[in-house]
Parts: C-alpha cells; sequence; structure tokens
C-alpha cells in the first residue's frame, strides 16, 4: 500500500482545487465512490474535517496526511478555516 491505497490501484482523475470557500456542498455532506474506486482527500493548506460514516471514524486532515476513501465509503468532509484541497480518484487499470 502506498499512501494508504491498495497496490495497483492508477489515478484516473482529480477534482479542481477547492477552497472553504468553493468546496461543493456535495462534499460536505455524505456521500460515495463508485464501487471499485478509491480517493485520496489531499489538503494543500490549511486543515479538512473528514468523516467517515460507516463505520464512524473522524480524523483531521492536513498537509502531508491525506484521507483515505474506500470504494462505496460514505464519508463527508468540513473545512476548519481556511483550506486549499483536492481530491484524486484511482481504480485499477
Amino acid at each position: 500500500m502506498s499512501d494508504g491505497l491498495p497496490d495497483g490501484l492508477e489515478a484516473y482523475k482529480r477534482t479542481p482545487v477547492f477552497d472553504q470557500d468553493t468546496l461543493p456542498a456535495g462534499l460536505r455532506r455524505a456521500h460515495r465512490t463508485r464501487p471499485g474506486v478509491w480517493a485520496l482527500i489531499h489538503v494543500i493548506e490549511g486543515r479538512l474535517r473528514f468523516r467517515i460514516l460507516e463505520p464512524f471514524e473522524e480524523t483531521e486532515l492536513a498537509p502531508g496526511k491525506p484521507g483515505v476513501v474506500r470504494p462505496g465509503q460514505p464519508h463527508e468532509v468540513e473545512p476548519l478555516g481556511p483550506v486549499r484541497m483536492y481530491v484524486e480518484f484511482h481504480a485499477a487499470p
């Protein structure tokens, strides 16, 4: 595993960089990745609360500490003040 992702996955898509004002409402409330899709939540600046909803777990993300989302895992994020972040999606080739 690298960055908490299983070996053999490849990044195939990335969101734009969002800040506390442009972070879409859909990311702030419960949502999931598609089957077979893993996500890495990268914080460039600031801090982000990352909640996994099943089973419940809450952590704080910061630069150098990405959040890992498993396929189909319900989760949400919340800015903790000024933040810049993006999401990178990974799947088997």
